[in-house]
């Protein structure tokens, strides 16, 4: 089954269309994450690890190290200052005391609804113009180029691994 008329030329044109519009994506999207953590006052690693929090709600200094491929000791220090910063807070685990769990602020959950709603809003009203046909391959593109990047960074943090222990070798 041919899926583009235009043969295989057109898809190899269009498959480079698409590589180009991902990588311009990724730096739209730095660009507009530089834009939050200027507007917070932060940096792009804390404001990063900020989304991590507001997404996952309730996360623990070492699932927020899990998330985000920062070390415990780098999660600490970005927790400390986001803290500072009045943009987190850590609280007990209501279900084990021994834990502890960092959570965003209702100010900084309000300032980022507030920062993220017109570009929410945008994508919405552009993705209703497409058929559920369209958003299941859409959807399955954007789950697929995710999980595709996060294995391409284990891959480059593997070989970082690798080559510093040949240096010490």
């Amino acid at each position: 089954m041919r899926r583009f008329s235009g043969g295989l030329e057109t898809r190899r044109a269009l498959t480079d269309d698409l590589i180009e519009e991902w990588r311009l994506l990724g730096a739209a999207h730095d660009i507009a994450d530089q834009a939050v953590a200027d507007y917070f006052g932060i940096n792009r690693t804390d404001a990063r690890c900020l989304d991590i929090i507001q997404r996952l709600g309730g996360v623990t200094a070492g699932r927020l190290a899990r998330e985000s491929g920062l070390s415990t000791g780098a999660v600490t220090t970005v927790l400390d200052r986001l803290e500072r910063s009045g943009l987190a807070r850590r609280t007990s685990d209501p279900d084990d005391r021994r834990r502890v769990l960092v959570e965003i602020t209702s100010t900084a959950r309000a300032a980022g609804e507030e920062l993220s709603r017109p570009l929410v809003d945008a994508a919405t009203e552009q993705m209703l113009r497409y058929s559920e046909e369209e958003l299941t391959l859409l959807r399955d593109y954007h789950r697929t180029s995710r999980e595709l990047t996060e294995t391409h960074a284990e891959r480059i943090r593997g070989l970082r691994h690798q080559e510093r222990e040949a240096a010490s070798s």
